[in-house]
């Protein structure tokens, strides 16, 4: 036993030295780890959880990164895969098609709404977002409005990290190190209503959006971008009927709505797209992550037939692609993953245990640092306050004391994966694999209660 302790110690020390020469790890402090700091390296995954190279068990609370929608260790996936790469390894979707790419796509527009029909594969969500506003420019172009190049999107959202997805990514401290970039981002507020006066109208967030078409000229909009249920900020849903005006705006204007389903497909909110969940039928689609539960790297641009059209006869082509877009294993995975949602009815789960994964999340309002609980289907997140009934935030030094200093810490050494951020004001997200249950969500609280207690307990000791 203890030859192999020894043994565990000496491999983790050998890929803690290895990752901090070689591996240079995404939206990551790199300057952050040393020896008492180690990096976070984990190595296996089974259902709802994961552990690390020394063997502690995590709860895997975001889902990877909002897309490990089905949890970890399906092996049937990985067999679907091997089966591809013995019939098919690779072949591209530039002027080929391959028996996978057409019975995912066949099946992707059978399960989007309305006459979504028309599937345009890429390798991951920002490429996905960076086909649409492309594809928007170009589609009107056809018809000979080339001026309509601009989108508008919402404040604090994010759609990407590519040039092009930054025009439309709300998040400052995202988009200032890489500027100028494509022209034409134009943002509006979102629907978060935690500090709204109580006379605002609902849909003054959606008729903001007619109001900045009208300041940049209708002629000059190509797109209005916005996810079913805004990420980064934490979680911000719509206001009934928000999602309605938008689209009445969007027919007014002659102008794209694309719905950004990164995260917000694939059952997340308890739909296989979150526009079903509000009601409303976009002109595009973007999505990616749990297209497939995330076991190979897959996103794809979902088109209306009005949108295709153009594109469908004569010499017109849509000057666009991706090498790796549809590759035949990660199509495979997918349509592997789409059998275990139908099979296992993921989305009814979502819908059926939502109620009670908030329930529990609205149980912690009795802590003091808890100002709002937000969010749909297992994707939630918790505002966290210096002041229930003022609402007042932290400052800039305070969250970084918080998040980074505290919170994030000590909740992965607890066993429980989450997101403490403060893309916005500070927030704990939780956007747990889509099969967990009741005893997920009792270890979920088992780790936020004592955790946001004791930082509730530091916010107090600070004054």
């Amino acid at each position: 036993m203890a030859t192999s302790t020894a043994s565990t110690e000496t491999r983790s020390a050998q890929l803690q030295e290895l990752a901090r020469k070689h591996l240079w790890m995404h939206f990551t402090r790199m300057g952050g780890y040393d020896d008492e700091h180690p990096i976070p390296i984990i190595e296996r995954g089974e259902g709802p959880y994961v552990w690390d190279v020394e063997g502690n068990r995590y709860l895997d609370g975001l889902s990877g990164l909002f897309c490990s929608n089905i949890g970890h260790g399906r092996t049937e996936i990985g067999e679907a895969m091997a089966r591809q790469v013995a019939e098919l390894d690779f072949t591209t979707n530039w002027s080929y098609a391959h028996p996978r790419a057409i019975e995912l796509a066949a099946r992707i527009a059978e399960l989007a709404p309305g006459d979504l029909n028309h599937v345009f594969f890429t390798s991951g969500g920002s490429e996905a977002v960076e086909s649409a506003l492309k594809l928007a420019r170009q589609y009107f172009r056809l018809q000979g409005k080339g001026q309509k190049h601009k989108v508008i999107a919402r404040e604090i959202a994010y759609h990407g990290t590519s040039m092009g997805a930054l025009s439309a990514t709300g998040l400052t401290p995202l988009r200032a190190p890489f500027e100028p970039f494509a022209p034409g981002g134009c943002h509006v507020p979102n629907t978060n209503e935690y500090r709204w006066p109580e006379d605002r109208d609902p849909l003054w967030a959606a008729d903001k959006i007619a109001e900045r078409i009208e300041f940049e000229g209708p002629e000059t909009v190509a797109a209005v971008i916005l996810e079913p249920v805004q990420n980064a900020g934490g979680c911000f849903t719509p206001q009934e009927g928000y999602f309605q005006r938008v689209r009445e705006i969007c027919d007014e204007y002659d102008v794209l709505l694309i719905s950004d389903e990164v995260i917000c497909a694939w059952g997340r909110i308890g739909y296989y797209f979150g526009c079903e969940r509000y009601g409303y039928q976009p002109d595009l689609i973007t999505t990616a992550k749990g297209i497939t539960s995330a076991y190979a790297p897959m996103g794809a641009l979902i088109a209306s037939d009005k949108v295709f059209e153009p594109f469908s006869e004569g010499t017109n082509s849509f000057v666009h692609g991706f090498t790796f877009a549809g590759h035949p294993v990660a199509a495979a995975a997918a349509l592997a993953n789409l059998d275990i949602f139908e099979r296992e009815d993921i989305c009814g789960h979502v819908r059926e245990r939502e109620a009670e994964f908030r329930q529990m999340l609205e149980g912690l309002r009795d802590i003091p640092i808890v100002g709002d609980v937000r969010g749909a289907g297992f994707f939630h997140a918790i505002e966290l306050v210096k002041d229930q009934e003022t609402k007042e935030t932290f400052n800039d030094e305070e969250s970084e004391w918080l998040l980074r200093g505290f919170l994030s810490g000590e909740l992965y050494r607890r066993g429980l994966i989450c997101r403490a951020d403060d893309r916005g004001d500070p927030v704990v997200q939780l956007s747990p694999p889509l099969i967990c249950d009741t005893e997920q969500f009792e270890e979920i609280e088992g780790v936020l209660r004592p955790v946001l207690e004791e930082a509730w307990q530091k916010v107090q000791a600070r004054g």
